[in-house]
């Protein structure tokens, strides 16, 4: 039997031109995925993503946002057939589409297939480590950011490239995302953490977590991490607390001793969202080669520092970034419209790494807009 087409909100199936199944019916099947990187090939249940069946497996897909909205799965689709469910235009467009290109993480087989993720640059492969962890120090940051560092109690030992992500549960809740702000050298795992009024999760950490409460972490995940071997000018870009995964990336790449300019600029609201400015002026001092540029989007009073957008910020210092690295991290909106401003002024798409932090209502949202 062969499929003919998929039709009704039901996705009624029609086999052989003749006899219509319910797609409730073959819930129980599944379609084994090749894809070029693996040996192994990956059964994908019917109904479930290949990105799913990837990383139920423990297999290092590459992935980012894991709802359509930031490419890093993006795959090339060999052969077989798979439904894309919704997505955004900014992940994978209409011509990449046109070209075999797929997103994994919103990909659902229809036959046996065979795929090919696109490789990084520079590829890294860390063991995907699920660990027990202790927290062994709380902080507060700003007036809505928390500083969390864990101790690896077991399933270590940790590690990562620096940018990367994991997945942390606190007490039963559900796994959120957050990015690492130490060094890969570094023994302790640190995040920092933005209170979301309403939230499910960060309401917790900000009011209830305690010293010595223990945290499940899994990781590392994301592919917005430093290329050591590029030797070009670093932009680097940091929204709220985008700058975890920013001070990880600026402070390995200064301990490798490169040479190159580094441009960190950390955009917030106003001043009491700015936090490590005094960390990042003495790195600075320490090191000629990198400049520090805190940008105030809604100053609430007079201020003698830079204000606007960093998109804009970006327009006014540079005409020009052919030959440079630029990774960002922050609200998806700032992400979006700084990569369009870096690649007007130079930089190519595929040296553009980017981590939008999407929260779950972001993802929602976006979810219905594209479906719609």
């Amino acid at each position: 039997m062969s499929l003919a087409k998929t039709r009704g909100p039901y996705r009624d199936i029609l086999f052989d031109n003749q006899t219509i199944f319910s797609y409730h019916t073959f819930k129980s099947m599944s379609f084994l995925v090749s894809v070029r990187q693996f040996d192994a090939k990956l059964p994908v249940e019917m109904g479930q993503t290949i990105l799913e069946a990837a990383l139920a497996r423990d297999l290092p897909y590459p992935h980012g946002c894991r709802s359509g909205n930031c490419g890093a799965c993006k795959s090339e689709l060999i052969s077989g057939e798979v439904e894309m469910t919704p997505y955004s235009d900014y992940a994978l467009s209409e011509s990449e589409k046109n070209n075999g290109l797929i997103l994994a993480c919103r990909a659902v087989p229809w036959s046996d297939c065979e795929v090919k993720f696109l490789e990084a640059d520079e590829t890294v492969a860390h063991p995907l480590r699920h660990m027990q962890c202790r927290v062994v120090d709380l902080a507060a940051l700003t007036h809505d950011i928390r500083r969390l560092r864990l101790e690896v109690e077991t399933g270590g030992p940790y590690t990562f490239s620096a940018g990367q992500y994991a997945s942390l549960e606190f007490a039963g809740l559900p796994p959120r995302d957050y990015s690492m702000a130490n060094r890969p050298s570094e023994t302790i795992p640190e995040f920092h953490i933005r209170l979301l009024p309403g939230g499910a999760v960060t309401p917790f950490v900000s009011q209830t977590l305690k010293v010595g409460d223990r945290v499940k972490v899994i990781g590392p995940y994301g592919t917005s991490y430093l290329r050591e071997k590029h030797t070009g000018p670093i932009v680097a870009l940091a929204g709220g607390s985008g700058l975890a995964p920013i001070k990880s990336i600026v402070d390995q790449a200064l301990d490798m001793g490169t040479q190159q300019p580094i441009h960190l600029y950390f955009g917030v609201r106003d001043e009491r969202d700015l936090y490590l400015e005094d960390y990042f002026r003495e790195r600075a001092a320490a090191h000629p080669n990198l400049s520090f540029t805190p940008v105030l989007s809604e100053p609430t009073g007079a201020t003698q520092r830079r204000t606007g957008f960093l998109a804009d910020i970006l327009k006014q210092d540079f005409t020009s970034l052919d030959g440079a690295k630029a990774y960002l991290a922050g609200p998806p909106i700032m992400v979006e419209t700084a990569v369009a401003t870096l690649e007007a002024l130079g930089i190519r798409k595929q040296d553009c790494h980017a981590d939008a932090f999407y929260t779950e209502a972001d993802k929602a949202r976006l979810s219905h807009k594209v479906a719609t």
